[in-house]
């Protein structure tokens, strides 16, 4: 049978990259300079024999992989004291570009005297079952055990063992994540409310599933950033599909666009530039953080440009603002990373979310059908999507009347110019699932590392966390001394 991943590739290029595509979860930008720094020697790296299948008993099922987690113990107050741990819980990605720009644990674990615990998501890194990422990612029966559920029982596997490891049994443990993360982190604290006190969800579209958040919110909002700034600009970036598909469209307009664009090699198509633009102009709505300001830098570009730039030229001028001064721009699709592949396995089983375009957003006509999806899916692992298993294992509809009967201790924090804050918990739901939200805050802000140039509402957003975990120690405290006297 021909390995997985290469099957992938054949039909990659058969369908367009927009197609069935959904905007990076990621925590940061792939671009983010925060990638390349230098780790601290205050992490220090551990494995776990991890379970293969949490949910059956046959033999195969016990059959064990090495779990990567890491552990900053610099800060702890220590068992004696049950000083709490702060569990970051990793996403879809290997675990190592994390340590660094996730801030919020490292920034306050001095005063909360906390244990930083990082666990990688089973599949991604270096937590790779079967003995390869060969094996498996072969074919749908090795992927099967590739599944948030999966994922967040591994989580409450390795923190029983920390906390047994260290002696730390009434050590209270918060969990936090972001965008994917930040959805397992809540679906941890629902599921396992005896493993976790407490929950920050950042920038986690949990309601972005089955039907209850509009398929066009997240366009919308991210037309909404786009316009918000330069009416101008919007109206530009608008208006250029049609254009570009004209150039595109003559004997040499693919020649023209490479040469407008400045491509490191011609073009071969329409679609390589359409997806290109397509990902950028997400990408900075989505990522419009401080001091950058990648959608201002973008608009400022193309409505700067010269009288006589066509509207081509206009957005050639945007394209490079965002990328910066480079000797050419990849335009062609690149290399797949080790994120690509696995989230399209988790998109094609359980995470389908349906995003489509609509009529009032600055990006080209596009309606996601769920049954063309299925067909891709089945062409590509043989298993059909369950669209509907994310609201039926975990929840979603009706949150706010169901959520508040039995969830609590959440946060879940937004930025409204985050276009996935459009899936978002942006309402209390009770007096202890509280959703914070700031007008100018974008994907997983306040979870990232604290920087001088942050602004105001930015640092205010963070401390009113904190606080928030903080009354819960405190609560949980006050609960095991009256236990204790008893």
């Amino acid at each position: 049978m021909m390995f997985l991943p290469c099957l992938l590739l054949i039909l990659s290029a058969c369908v367009s990259a927009t197609q069935y595509r959904i905007p990076r979860l990621s925590i940061i930008d792939r671009d983010s300079e925060a990638l390349s720094l230098p780790l601290s020697d205050d992490f220090k790296t551990f494995y776990y024999n991890q379970t293969l299948d949490h949910f059956n008993y046959r033999s195969e099922s016990y059959t064990t992989f090495a779990h990567r987690y890491i552990i900053n113990f610099k800060y702890w107050g220590g068992a004696n004291s049950s000083a709490p741990i702060l569990a970051y819980l990793g996403a879809e990605g290997p675990l190592d570009k994390d340590l660094n720009v996730v801030g919020f644990l490292t920034d306050n674990a001095a005063q909360f005297g906390a244990l930083l615990v990082y666990i990688e998501h089973r599949y991604y890194g270096q937590s790779i079952p079967f003995g390869s990422r060969e094996v498996a990612l072969k074919n749908a029966s090795t992927l099967g055990y590739f599944n948030s559920a999966q994922a967040i029982a591994d989580y409450a596997d390795v923190l029983i063992h920390v906390k047994k490891t260290l002696h730390a049994k009434y050590s209270p443990v918060i969990v936090l994540g972001g965008s994917y993360g930040g959805m397992l982190a809540a679906w941890f604290r629902l599921k396992y409310p005896h493993m976790a006190l407490g929950a920050l969800a950042s920038s986690a579209p949990i309601l972005y599933f089955d039907d209850i958040t509009p398929y066009n919110a997240y366009y919308s909002i991210a037309t909404k950033d786009f316009r918000e700034v330069s009416e101008s600009c919007y109206e530009t970036i608008r208006d250029s599909w049609s254009e570009i598909e004209t150039i595109a469209s003559k004997p040499d307009g693919l020649s023209i666009l490479s040469k407008e664009f400045n491509s490191c090699s011609p073009l071969e198509n329409f679609f390589q530039l359409k997806d290109y633009l397509w990902t950028m102009y997400t990408a900075a709505a989505q990522y419009n953080r401080p001091p950058r300001y990648p959608v201002t830098r973008i608009c400022d570009a193309i409505d700067g440009a010269s009288s006589g730039s066509g509207i081509v030229g206009r957005i050639a001028a945007g394209v490079f603002a965002y990328k910066g001064n480079l000797s050419c721009y990849q335009i062609q699709p690149r290399d797949e990373t080790e994120t690509d592949v696995g989230w399209r396995w988790q998109r094609c089983s359980e995470m389908v979310m349906q995003l489509s375009t609509g009529n009032d957003t600055m990006f080209p006509a596009y309606n996601f059908e769920l049954g063309s999806f299925i067909d891709y899916c089945n062409k590509l692992y043989g298993v059909s999507p369950r669209p509907h298993w994310v609201t039926t294992y975990y929840g979603g509809h009706d949150i706010k009347l169901i959520l508040k009967r039995f969830g609590s201790n959440i946060i879940f924090s937004n930025g409204l110019r985050d276009p996935y804050s459009s899936g978002g918990v942006l309402h209390n739901l009770s007096g202890s699932l509280l959703a914070l939200h700031t007008p100018n805050g974008s994907h997983c802000l306040d979870i990232l590392r604290a920087n001088e140039t942050d602004p105001q509402w930015l640092v205010e957003q963070r401390e009113t966390e904190v606080n928030i975990i903080k009354g819960w120690i405190s609560k949980y405290y006050a609960d095991l001394g009256s236990l204790n006297n008893i």
